[in-house]
Order: C-alpha cells, then sequence, then structure tokens
C-alpha cells in the first residue's frame, strides 16, 4: 500500500510530518494491506493564517483494488484531532465496503452449494424412477 501525502500552503508540510502521517495510516490501515493500492491524504488550513474552530481539513482517499476510490473528511481544531478522525470514518467505510464484498461472496458460495445438492439430488430421483419404470415394465 502506497501513501501520499499533501499539504497546502498554510500547512507546513516537512518530511517529518510527511513521516508521522504516514505512519498513522500505516498503523490504522494495516489490516487492509493486501485489499488497498493506494492512500492519499490532503491536508488542508481552511482559514490560513487566521485562527478559527475547526479550521484544520483532512482528506483521506483509500483506493481498493478492483473498486472505486473511498474519500472521507473531517474537522477539527487540531491537525491531529482532523487526521485522527479522518482516519476513523475511512476504516468504517472500508469495514462496510469489504463487509458487503465478503457477504456477497458468501451468498454466493452457499447458492453454489445449493444448485450442485440440487443437481445431485435431482440425478439421485431420476435413477429411483427409471429403475421404478424398468421394473412395472416387466
Amino acid at each position: 500500500m502506497q501513501i501520499q501525502v499533501h499539504s497546502d500552503n498554510h500547512i507546513e508540510g516537512s518530511a517529518r510530518l510527511a513521516d508521522w502521517v504516514s505512519a498513522s495510516v500505516a498503523s490504522k490501515l494495516e489490516r487492509y494491506d493486501d485489499e488497498l493500492t493506494r492512500i492519499v491524504v490532503h491536508l488542508n488550513d481552511e482559514n490560513g493564517a487566521k485562527a478559527g474552530a475547526q479550521d484544520k481539513r483532512c482528506q483521506i482517499e483509500a483506493r481498493p483494488k478492483g473498486l472505486q476510490p473511498i474519500s472521507v473528511s473531517h474537522k477539527a481544531d487540531a491537525l491531529e484531532l482532523a487526521i485522527e478522525g479522518a482516519l476513523e470514518k475511512l476504516q468504517h467505510a472500508l469495514d462496510h465496503q469489504f463487509g458487503k464484498l465478503r457477504s456477497k461472496r458468501a451468498a454466493q458460495q452457499h447458492a453454489e452449494v445449493v444448485v450442485e445438492a440440487g443437481s445431485s439430488q435431482d440425478a439421485l430421483l431420476r435413477e429411483d424412477f427409471l429403475a421404478e419404470e424398468q421394473l412395472r415394465a416387466v
């Protein structure tokens, strides 16, 4: 899983910040490592140099293999809180997305088992029917 961190002009995009954000993202989304190709994190200060309530914004876009990207964002008073909030939202979204896929696969496998069982049962009934027909013909 590749992690990219971008920040606007009002947030100092240092290597230390990028490393910290990447480590946070990697640890929180570790269980999805095989299912995600890339994570893109955008950090913004919406009020610029002015202070304000909930002016720090973190938007995270996750790209699952073979699926449409999932994007979440969170605003908070501090950058750390915005990142944590966005990561929590992303975890819930990924749990939901992959949970639906697992349920769908399980339902398809169950349907295949039922069809296979039904066809073998039909074959047995057919054999019984043909054996009875032969007995009646004699």
